[in-house]
């Protein structure tokens, strides 16, 4: 999961505006005033940014199957995540959601990048949703559900291009801007360096 929370950029409206009038949606696709391709945003363009590759069976990830799972979120399921994620003197007696504060230093870790993977506007409450990505974690282990997070977050950006005008609200920012700067590097007027030692194209992710 943290290969997939990118670094945070400022937000310029007119720029998301401009990828809405020039947004494909058939190609899930940007392209050019002219016509020509852009970039692309699918989760194999994500994958390949992110040089992220697995040969694991990856969990398909909807905000369905979270509010699905988090009404299911038994009280002996909630009290563990709160033993490993939120801080001893802040341990629960009332039913979530419950403040980001609470939370110790991995759990803020954690609950920050799942906001933001999700596309919440804050993590300041964090609600069942979140809770059951947590429950996958524990300290020291691999995650024991492996999502699929390329998908939902291409999905997620498709969405809300779609539904732009409408809803004035766009929260994959930093995914614009790095699929932008990956795949036109020329277009910049300062150098990008597009290859590595070996010769294979350099992510823009470090």
């Amino acid at each position: 999961m943290p290969v997939y929370y990118l670094p945070q950029v400022n937000v310029f409206p007119d720029l998301i505006h401009q990828c809405c009038e020039n947004y494909d949606p058939n190609q899930r696709a940007f392209l050019a005033p002219l016509g020509s391709l852009l970039f692309h945003v699918t989760p194999q363009a994500i994958n390949q940014m992110l040089e992220f590759q697995t040969a694991k069976p990856l969990t398909p990830l909807s905000m369905q199957l979270l509010l699905d799972q988090g009404v299911n979120l038994s009280s002996s399921h909630i009290t563990r995540i709160a033993q490993l994620f939120i801080q001893p003197d802040c341990q629960p007696q009332q039913p979530p959601p419950y403040l980001h504060v609470w939370f110790n230093d991995i759990g803020k870790v954690l609950v920050n990048m799942i906001s933001y993977i999700l596309g919440y506007n804050t993590s300041e409450y964090v609600d069942e949703t979140i809770l059951v990505m947590l429950s996958m974690f524990a300290p020291g282990r691999p995650p024991v559900v492996q999502y699929d997070y390329a998908t939902f977050i291409a999905e997620k950006i498709h969405e809300q291009f779609m539904n732009l005008e409408r809803e004035r609200v766009f929260k994959y920012t930093s995914y614009i801007y790095h699929l932008l700067m990956y795949n036109q590097p020329d277009s910049f007027p300062v150098f990008l360096k597009k290859l590595d030692a070996k010769g294979k194209r350099r992510s823009v992710i470090f």
